[in-house]
């Protein structure tokens, strides 16, 4: 045991910043494939935005909702916004009311053409991040004892095993590149695999860092 406050969540902390990065580089993307289309009319809220000029595979449209009917400008803001969220990230993580101004940052993301797929992720991260710096009560009793110190030994792999599933289904939602696969169908279906993997795998992340936070 160390002499790290019962209130201090480093490893939460670090688990979201991380993901808060990840949700940071999916909305940017969106955004600058959305910017690539350049300054014409969206002409309608849902929009597809990596463009028939920009796309590299039939299933890689990156489909996203805006309010703002102008694809330049949906991209501007869309990129201005995941910039936000990644300065959230790195330096106000640990502040007060951090996780509602995650919250809000990424609705607003999604408003401004930032992705739809991504609110299955932000709205779990989100609900994790409101435990930072707070006293884990609840945890305690189901995370106390041996079955909880092993726990709290994984977080850093199930993080990683998380960020690479997220990443390769970004790459393959873009450009639809999976070796040995080609058809298009067959790959999409690995997408939203490696999607499910990677939701699942941030929940056992934040399980696994709640037990590490109550180890000290």
């Amino acid at each position: 045991m160390s002499n790290t406050p019962a209130s201090e969540t480093p490893a939460t902390r670090t688990i979201t910043s991380i993901l808060g990065l990840l949700l940071a580089l999916a909305g940017f993307e969106h955004g600058l494939f959305e910017t690539l289309q350049g300054s014409r009319p969206t002409g309608r809220w849902v929009i597809q935005a990596i463009g028939e000029a920009q796309r590299m595979w039939p299933h890689g449209t990156e489909e996203a909702f805006t309010l703002i009917p102008n694809f330049l400008l949906t991209g501007i803001a869309a990129m201005t916004v995941s910039l936000l969220i990644a300065a959230w990230s790195i330096w106000f993580s640990r502040k007060q009311h951090a996780a509602a101004v995650l919250l809000l940052l990424c609705v607003l993301l999604t408003l401004v053409g930032g992705g739809i797929g991504h609110i299955a992720f932000f709205t779990v991260v989100w609900a994790y991040a409101t435990r930072i710096n707070r006293p884990l009560t609840g945890w305690r009793k189901v995370l106390s004892g041996a079955a909880g110190r092993t726990l709290a030994r994984f977080w850093p792999y199930t993080l990683a095993a998380a960020g690479l599933c997220w990443l390769a289904a970004v790459e393959i939602a873009i450009f639809g590149w999976v070796p040995g696969l080609e058809n298009p169908d067959t790959i999409l279906a690995v997408c939203w695999c490696l999607l499910l993997a990677a939701w699942f795998l941030i929940h056992k992340t934040y399980i696994a860092g709640f037990a590490a936070d109550i180890e000290g």
